[in-house]
């Protein structure tokens, strides 16, 4: 499987998994990326980092170390 951060500029994908522990991960899902939800990867910055998408409507940006810790399909 792939993650977030693997993903294209212009490419939609699905949640599959979740990595991460604890306090990381309870982040990452009180920002709607939750299993399932359909993420669309709007831009990336010149050096990679962050990484802006779209989620349940509303645009979010998330680091690199982050988008790692998203497994999509």
């Amino acid at each position: 499987m792939k993650t977030l951060r693997e993903t294209k500029v212009g490419e939609t994908v699905s949640v599959a998994r979740l990595h991460g522990e604890g306090a990381v991960r309870r982040r990452i899902m009180d920002m709607g990326i939750t299993k399932g939800v359909e993420i669309f990867v709007r831009k990336v910055a010149p050096l990679g980092d962050p990484i802006e998408i779209n989620v349940r409507g509303y645009e979010l940006s998330l680091r690199k170390a982050d988008a790692e810790m998203i497994e999509v399909q």
